[in-house]
């Protein structure tokens, strides 16, 4: 059994700038884990394989049956997330730590099944305005699914003390350096 890495945050905490930062240092030692979801690709960016396991929610169901998730929840009505265990399988063949970019609820369930051989990361952020700021920022939200996000912030807050470390993402490029350093020290122990 490898080791895993989990980042957990709010969406627009910066969870997902700070794993991709890792995963371009340290591209020999680390490998991202891809998620599998029910939700639409966002623009002709994203690509089935590389960004996420787009599945129907038929396809989600079926797996879920099988037993082929490690995790997985319903996060927004008929908006299912999950990491499969042929992803950790395919990862840790490639002697890879493997990192996740997951919502709270997921990080907390994905430390319960790794247990010691996991280092949980919640990536906290200053305040819910900030949040907000960083939201709207991105351009690729509507007003009501700016909405859910913050209320869903609020509550995923409750779960920080669940998680090994707390990283502030406050000044990214001290958050960037703190986040290395937790991971080397881990990685290495």
């Amino acid at each position: 059994m490898g080791k895993a890495i989990i980042f957990s945050a709010p969406s627009g905490s910066g969870k997902t700038t700070i794993a991709k930062h890792l995963l371009a240092k340290y591209p020999t030692k680390l490998g991202f884990s891809i998620s599998a979801c029910t939700r639409d690709k966002r623009g002709r960016n994203e690509e089935h394989g590389k960004d996420y396991y787009f599945l129907s929610i038929e396809e989600f169901r079926t797996k879920v049956e099988e037993n082929s998730f490690a995790e997985w929840e319903e996060v927004y009505p008929g908006g299912y997330y999950g990491t499969l265990v042929t992803e950790i399988e395919r990862l840790w063949a490639q002697g890879k730590t493997i990192i996740f970019d997951v919502d709270v609820k997921g990080g907390v369930s994905l430390k319960k099944y790794f247990g010691e051989k996991s280092l949980s990361i919640y990536v906290k952020i200053p305040s819910i305005e900030e949040l907000e700021r960083r939201l709207r920022e991105r351009g690729t939200e509507s007003e009501d699914s700016i909405s859910k996000r913050l209320y869903k912030a609020k509550f995923e807050m409750s779960f920080q003390d669940k998680f090994d470390h707390i990283l502030i993402n406050e000044h990214l490029e001290e958050a960037l350096q703190q986040a290395e350093k937790l991971v080397i020290d881990f990685i290495t122990s």
